[in-house]
């Protein structure tokens, strides 16, 4: 029956239409082609991701409803909005999420929030916070989905006040269920090598914690290996792009440090794509990004606890199975 008088061809002729006008088209092949701002390409991955799998670190910008505080150091990224991120997860196949505060906005975190809450319940959010914040400050984060703070200290000389921020934040912070996220060169994770054993709080490091073209010699990562043994540390599977002599499409340098990780301890890994790349001025090519996690762990049972199972134990994800 044909109440409409719209036969089935015309009818998913204009659905197609549609879905195209949204942001994808259609190779010649009929795959998929998703133009997402602020990333190469269009094709999807070949690696399929699983249902409910987590890009575990990405930013979001939004200069036209949050301005730029001015103690800010790097500038918005432009198209960087949810609007773009929602290609993003489109073209990857990813369906949760975790939004991590840029350094652009220093340690105003609405933007981080809005995004959340307009993604949710498959976001959640890593803050940049102010020492001074107050407890009633930190519970409206938590309500607001926050669950871990980020020291990004890349280009900085670590402190003794520095260190006594992380000390005391770290505390607070555990209170809550948190963790303390760290985006240090290797060199400098290599030296706080006393106080990531002593923090009370989760420790999740950044970047395969920057280790390549170094590699597995480099001394940070027996550092993060011994903390990782006891059972509270993570460390997050992304490409760094200054940290790579090889380059794409292989990545060979990088993909040695990450196999190495997946080997030692698959249980404590994430993924995250850092999309949109802010300290790029050629954007990669993130379906090739997320392929390398194909190389990295090759067989889909470690994939699944990469994707899935691990970001559902460190951000309180519902698990579903």
């Amino acid at each position: 029956m044909r109440a409409t008088g719209i036969g089935r061809r015309t009818f998913l002729k204009g659905g197609l239409v549609a879905w195209v006008a949204g942001g994808a088209s259609l190779s010649k092949e009929g795959r998929a082609q998703v133009v997402v701002p602020n990333s190469a390409g269009t094709g999807a991955p070949t690696l399929k991701a699983p249902a409910n799998a987590c890009d575990c670190h990405h930013h979001i910008y939004d200069a036209a409803r949050f301005a730029q505080p001015p103690q800010a150091t790097t500038s918005i990224q432009p198209n960087a909005r949810v609007e773009e991120f929602r290609l993003l997860e489109r073209r990857l196949g990813v369906s949760r999420d975790i939004v991590v505060t840029p350094s652009a906005y220093a340690t105003d975190n609405r933007v981080t929030l809005d995004a959340i809450a307009q993604l949710r319940p498959n976001a959640r959010g890593v803050a940049v916070i102010d020492p001074a914040i107050t407890d009633s400050e930190l519970k409206v984060l938590d309500a607001g989905g926050i669950r871990g703070i980020r020291f990004s200290m890349t280009n900085a000389t670590i402190s003794a006040a520095t260190i006594a921020n992380i000390d005391a934040l770290s505390k607070r912070v555990a209170a809550l269920g948190w963790h303390v996220q760290i985006n240090m060169t290797a060199d400098q994770i290599a030296t706080m090598d006393q106080v990531w054993n002593r923090l009370p709080s989760a420790l999740v490091f950044d970047h395969m914690t920057h280790v390549s073209p170094s590699g597995v010699s480099h001394p940070a990562y027996a550092v993060v290996r011994r903390v990782i043994d006891k059972g509270r540390t993570w460390v997050k599977l992304s490409v760094t792009y200054d940290n790579t002599k090889d380059g794409p499409p292989t990545y060979a340098d990088v993909t040695a440090v990450a196999q190495a990780y997946v080997k030692a301890a698959p249980e404590r890994l994430v993924w995250g794509s850092n999309w949109p790349h802010p300290n790029e001025t050629t954007k990669p090519d993130d379906a090739v990004l997320f392929d390398l996690l194909g190389r990295w762990a090759t067989d889909e049972r470690t994939r699944h606890r990469i994707l899935v199972e691990n970001p559902e134990t460190l951000y309180g994800f519902t698990k579903v199975r």
